[in-house]
């Protein structure tokens, strides 16, 4: 019932009315319950050892509902909630006895609730009560819900599930009783072999229960729909990755780049992107990149930037890609931590007249960071400024946090944009600081290096490459770009051979590892240092006249396809990096095989890698995956109406009148747009009388 419901006080003394002062004064008339009302009774007394005591109350009177008078006398009033926690209904309960639960308003979805977190939903309070006992004690943060009425149970767990998910068990032979009827709901089913409770009692955990092979977990909401169709237009699938950039069959990147797709399952365009990040960060502290004219180096710094979907296989490459990263940055945490345990004990030891003269002799320990997950561009900056980091990657699969943080998305964003764009091509930038700035004293930095290794999903990645100011001033044509199609339904797990393979024992990715790690810790004498033990770079230089002319001919006829009506055409500040990258790709390629100049063949491979980027730059501008087509466009502005409005469905004519682009709204072509999307399973078209409405995925919502 709500707080105005039909719930009335009736005695023989006048006392509020509830049909004048709703359920919230009738409990206020209430009071807390008393130990000679409890009694023995087990299941308020476990309620209260609970903690749920504030939910059990006590009236002196007889109170009537729809002139039917409900006798309180001797009894415990339960307080029933709503999916927004607040008082909705009564259960009316008798101590140490059989009878069932009485609920003042039938009609009203509602629950008594065991705890404030997860929502697990039950049947009845002796069941809440123990898996609330088993859950919490093995260190769970749970709610139960407890329908007082188990007939009204999917009813209650509808309710519920209008605010987030319910979590229900049912044994596999209750399953189909469980699980039909609340069918595209916003409900998790967690079906077992054993009955839960019983489980706990033979010493399993919910974690072993979940982990067990036989226990099915259904997501209601998601089953409800059809598999997701693919409505792309089939021209624009993505450009053959060119794996043979890698080298040819034998050699330890090319074996590495087949190995690693193999044991990922991912596409060959998201093994090559991971491994030029991990080779990038890697190397780049070690050399310089050469320009086709002149004596000029730049830095071998790339940034790159890949499309996927989540669980798009981005976290299991760079578990290949980056294993030796990981370790060595695991060790130097470990050695930095000892260092500075070690500094701060001598400097507690170190009289405090002689202290000043100690920190000048003895300087912190600074630690050894080559990569992060997360972070800012200012916090990236301040650090480069104060000196903690020259050679460092940006390595995530949340991209939003760099395309649309508030660094890219704020009045100084042109200034951020600028300062990353001169970290790529001079490893150098100006910052003026505010003045409250006081702990920094560098408004300048030479010599740093920065890799970007972004991976995001289409709605963050569309709204960035069509970004006036990202485009304009330069940060976009400098990124190396991958948008291959996904791999759904295509991925095996079950053969012999898949259950049975060691990637830790792959021979090739062996070979690919120990030289990683030898690049990382390098003997001594294969590296130039400074006077302070700082890495010189060295400059790679071309082996001969030939190599040298590979990247200016490269540099020329990239430069040619710019004239008006060529290919190239459109994008041109895209087109006069090309070389640039291309330079830094082979520097890289040749430094991981152990040689000190690059080659014509280094530089043609090289340009294979961002000749497939340019091609995917442009297909993403002229047949994009997502948005160019009249179904993808539909499906894209009625999920973000849906988003703007927090519905998760609208008016059928709503829709057709309101949808852009307005060629959309002609009756022709919307209704045969809509019926492709429906069919396709993006959404639903509920007939209801005369009125019509549309119904979006799910999932399409919560991924924007």
């Amino acid at each position: 019932m709500s707080s105005e419901g039909v719930i009335m006080s009736n005695t023989d003394k006048a006392k509020p009315q509830a049909d004048d002062k709703g359920l919230s004064n009738l409990l206020g008339i209430s009071k807390q319950t008393t130990d000679k009302i409890i009694a023995n009774d087990e299941v308020l007394t476990s309620l209260i050892a609970l903690g749920q005591g504030d939910k059990l109350r006590q009236f002196d009177d007889t109170f009537s509902v729809a002139g039917e008078f409900i006798n309180t006398a001797g009894k415990v009033a339960m307080v029933l909630s709503n999916n927004l926690h607040q008082p909705a209904n009564i259960g009316i309960y008798t101590p140490n006895s059989d009878k069932p639960i009485e609920v003042t308003d039938p009609s009203q979805p509602c629950a008594f609730v065991i705890g404030n977190l997860d929502w697990y939903a039950v049947k009845s309070l002796a069941e809440g009560i123990d898996l609330y006992r088993q859950l919490t004690s093995q260190g769970l943060s749970v709610t139960i819900l407890v329908s007082i009425n188990p007939f009204h149970f999917n009813n209650m767990v509808k309710h519920f599930a209008e605010v987030k998910q319910v979590i229900v068990t049912a044994t596999i032979d209750k399953k189909d009783e469980l699980t039909q009827p609340l069918l595209g709901v916003n409900v998790k089913a967690i079906i077992t072999t054993f009955d839960l409770l019983l489980s706990f009692d033979n010493y399993q955990t919910l974690d072993d229960i979940l982990s067990d092979p036989d226990t099915i977990i259904k997501d209601l909401l998601a089953e409800a729909w059809e598999k997701l169709g693919d409505i792309a237009d089939q021209h624009t699938k993505a450009t053959p990755y060119p794996v043979e950039a890698w080298g040819k069959d034998g050699q330890v990147l090319r074996e590495a780049l087949t190995a690693i797709i193999y044991h990922a399952q991912v596409p060959p365009a998201m093994a090559g992107q991971c491994m030029l990040g991990a080779l990038g960060t890697i190397i780049q502290q070690y050399i310089n990149a050469p320009y086709a004219l002149g004596d000029k180096f730049m830095p071998a710094s790339l940034f790159l930037l890949t499309e996927a979907e989540s669980g798009g296989g981005k976290s299991r490459t760079v578990d290949f890609t980056h294993k030796e990263l990981f370790s060595y940055q695991n060790d130097k945490r470990k050695e930095y931590r000892t260092l500075l345990d070690e500094w701060l004990a001598q400097k507690a030891s170190t009289p405090k007249k002689d202290l000043e003269l100690w920190l000048l002799e003895n300087p912190k320990p600074k630690q050894t960071i080559l990569l992060v997950k997360s972070g800012t561009i200012q916090g990236f900056l301040d650090n480069m400024l104060i000196g903690n980091t020259t050679d460092i990657a940006w390595s995530t699969a949340e991209a939003a946090l760099f395309l649309s943080g508030h660094s890219l998305t704020s009045d100084t964003a042109k200034s951020n944009i600028s300062q990353i764009c001169d970290i790529w091509s001079s490893g150098s930038f100006d910052r003026l600081l505010s003045p409250r700035y006081d702990t920094i004293e560098q408004n300048s930095m030479n010599g740093v290096r920065f890799i970007l290794d972004l991976q995001g999903q289409p709605p963050v990645i569309a709204p960035a490459l069509n970004d006036e100011a990202m485009n304009g001033q330069g940060l976009l044509p400098r990124f190396l770009f991958a948008f291959p199609d996904n791999m759904n339904g295509k991925i095996v797990y079950n053969t012999d051979e898949r259950l049975d393979a060691k990637p830790e024992q792959d021979p090739r990715l062996q070979a690919y590892w120990q030289r990683c790690r030898t690049l990382l810790d390098p003997i001594a004498d294969s590296v130039d240092r400074d006077n302070e033990g700082n890495i010189i770079r060295f400059n790679m230089p071309f082996k001969d006249r030939q190599a040298r002319k590979a990247l200016a001919n490269y540099q020329t006829d990239k430069e040619s396809q710019l004239c008006k009506g060529s290919k190239l055409e459109k994008y041109a500040s895209y087109a006069r990096r090309l070389h640039e990258n291309a330079s830094r790709i082979a520097s890289i390629l040749a430094y991981f095989d152990g040689r000190r100049f690059i080659t014509a063949d280094d530089i043609h491979r090289a340009s294979l890698l961002t000749d497939y980027s340019i091609s995917e730059r442009m297909r993403y501008t002229d047949k994009p995956q997502a948005g160019d087509n009249d179904a993808q466009k539909l499906i894209s502005w009625l999920v973000n109406y849906c988003n703007r409005q927090s519905v998760k469905q609208l008016a059928y004519s709503t829709a057709q009148s309101k949808v852009t682009p307005k060629h959309l709204r002609q009756k022709h072509n919307f209704e045969l747009i809509a019926e492709v999307l429906e069919s396709e399973g993006y959404i639903k078209i509920i007939t209801n009388g005369r009125a019509r409405a549309i119904q979006v995925r799910p999932e399409l919502l919560e991924a924007r």
